[in-house]
């Protein structure tokens, strides 16, 4: 197993939340823990980049749909950017790629973010 590497940051959006490693049921929580910590304000996206993700169970899933909880109880959005393959498909297989939206990168997402909110 890879170690899971987590990394917060601000962007123009909104908080980014980067994840490395293995996204599974021992780390998962950890994720999970830290986002109540994480500051949105109405209209901002949570991003989470996953292009360092190696492995992802279901676990794992579970916390992407807390973000989209925790994203949606503060009037914001989520977003993730830089989806590994092999987690697109699992995200394709069991229907949440309508509620969670992806980006091919971080750049992408806020670039879509910035064009929403000039168009509010």
């Amino acid at each position: 197993m890879n170690p899971l590497g987590v990394r917060t940051r601000g962007s123009t959006a909104g908080p980014v939340l980067e994840l490395a490693g293995d996204l599974a049921y021992d780390s998962a929580p950890r994720v999970r823990d830290l986002l109540p910590t994480l500051v949105l304000e109405p209209g901002q996206q949570l991003l989470i980049d996953l292009g360092g993700l190696t492995f992802c169970d279901s676990s794992g899933i579970t916390v992407l749909i807390a973000a989209r909880n925790h994203a949606l109880a503060a009037r914001a959005t989520l977003a993730l950017a830089a989806v590994p393959d092999h987690v697109a498909r699992i995200l394709r297989l069991v229907g949440l790629e309508p509620v969670l939206p992806s980006y091919p990168t971080v750049q992408d997402a806020t670039e879509s973010w910035i064009r929403g909110a000039a168009g509010s």
